[in-house]
């Protein structure tokens, strides 16, 4: 990934980000820091950037020219996402990174003195971000804590790929306490449950102490994960039916827009998706009203999806049965030589998976959710994890069909989602009869329930 800082004191942004993992990410490669000196761009003979207010008022402000001359030096014709850094923006959190750290580049501009002619933020700005609620002398820091923040969630910036998913704000819990050598510090001791050697017991009490560092800390983040879970232990009465809305929950990218008896809707807005389930048709068109306008993806029960065809405008993409794995070991892999793929791979999996939209391939790949099968050195097949989180966009070449590799790629991912503590489940089209075959073949149990996947239509298609 590209960054671009547009500021009058790039030594500041070099020295603050050329050290530690993100200087180590920017010497290998991983991701790129392009510091601009708006300076460079004035036509004043003297360097000047700034000038009076017009209306009057205390202050400088940098002028439109400059500003403007360095963003498109960085960005010529084309698009590329610009982050202005103002306490009047989106606050910045761990979505809005997330949501950053897809994008192959990224422009940070940097305000200084009281701020940037309006009319060039309207010409070439396109999110305004805020890290909190207080005034700082440039926008440099703010900057820096944005790099900081993305970068570190792009595959290979961070030592281990779980860490992004194991630190505070994950699932709307804070991190648990960590402990290292040596074991007695001042007399104090470390837990001795994490010197037994019993992951589950680890797991466990790593969970109890977040829970407990939640509710003291960010009692409105402990509000959050109460609703979530107390949703969750009642969808588990009918686990294998709502194992879809139980995920997305316990993963922490689901929100809970609607949930009372047994109607739910949750939305992951990070990929624009609701899931609804509903009593009858009836209540689950009242649900549909809750979601947000701008989710495209839907997934309902088939009942709900025929009424909604009809009278909400909605076009059906796939129908679908659930499968869900229950035990917790993990399955074989006969087929050796499967790697994650990267970046790299994208125009192969999308050239042989259509369904896959660039834009969502690269969100896989960066996730590092997508697998590769290889014979002779050569990439013949692939799977992965959605966003919402079911295994599925398995593809094997024709020529090495039948010799298991589909099956070795499914069992390779649900093993995968095993080792995250999730439960793995698959969306399999009914018109795919061998695809449910594999399902229960590797030991998965088909829900009772069908389901649909739909999207939203536009009011003018």
């Amino acid at each position: 990934m590209k960054f671009h800082v547009l500021t009058l004191f790039p030594e500041m942004i070099e020295r603050g980000l050329m050290s530690g993992i993100i200087g180590r990410a920017a010497e290998n490669k991983i991701i790129s820091l392009d510091t601009v000196n708006i300076r460079d761009y004035t036509l004043e003979k003297h360097g000047k950037v700034d000038d009076y207010p017009y209306g009057g008022g205390a202050g400088m402000l940098l002028q439109a020219q400059p500003v403007y001359d360095a963003c498109r030096a960085v960005s010529g014709d084309r698009k590329v996402r610009t982050v202005y850094v103002t306490p009047q923006g989106r606050p910045f959190d761990q979505r809005l990174a997330r949501e950053l750290a897809g994008e192959e580049e990224l422009i940070l501009l940097c305000g200084h003195y009281e701020g940037i002619d309006e009319r060039v933020l309207e010409e070439v700005v396109t999110d305004y971000v805020s890290i909190g609620d207080y005034i700082l002398t440039g926008g440099e820091l703010a900057a820096m804590v944005i790099i900081d923040a993305v970068a570190r969630l792009i595959p290979g910036v961070l030592g281990n790929g779980s860490s992004a998913q194991e630190e505070s704000f994950h699932n709307d819990l804070l991190e648990y306490p960590q402990y290292t050598r040596p074991r007695v510090w001042r007399d104090k001791t470390v837990p001795s449950v994490l010197l037994t050697g019993n992951h589950a017991e680890v797991t466990r009490w790593r969970l109890e102490r977040s829970v407990e560092r939640t509710m003291c800390a960010r009692p409105d983040l402990y509000e959050k994960y109460s609703q979530k879970q107390c949703l969750i232990r009642r969808l588990s009465r009918d686990k294998r039916n709502n194992i879809h809305l139980m995920e997305s929950l316990s993963a922490g990218s689901g929100e809970i827009l609607y949930a009372s008896g047994e109607d739910a809707a949750v939305c992951d807005r990070d990929h624009g998706v609701c899931m609804v389930k509903a009593s009858s048709p009836e209540a689950g068109l009242r649900l549909l009203e809750e979601c947000p306008k701008d989710a495209r993806w839907y997934f309902v029960s088939r009942d709900l999806a025929e009424r909604s065809l009809r009278e909400k405008g909605f076009a059906a993409i796939c129908e679908c049965s659930q499968f869900l794995y229950t035990r917790r070991e993990p399955l074989p892999v006969r087929h050796k030589d499967i790697r994650r793929l990267g970046p790299e791979n994208l125009e192969y999996i999308c050239s042989r998976y259509p369904s896959i939209s660039p834009a969502y391939g690269k969100d896989r790949l960066l996730a590092g959710a997508l697998y590769g099968a290889f014979a002779e050195q050569q990439l013949v097949g692939f799977a992965g994890v959605h966003s919402v989180g079911s295994v599925g966009m398995l593809y094997v070449e024709e020529a090495y069909r039948g010799r298991g590799l589909a099956a070795s790629l499914e069992a390779y991912c649900i093993d995968r989602v095993l080792e995250s503590g999730r439960v793995p489940y698959v969306h399999v089209p009914e018109s795919d009869p061998a695809a449910a075959h594999i399902q229960e073949k590797l030991g998965l149990y088909r829900a009772g329930d069908r389901f649909c996947w739909m999207e939203r239509q536009s009011e003018t298609s």
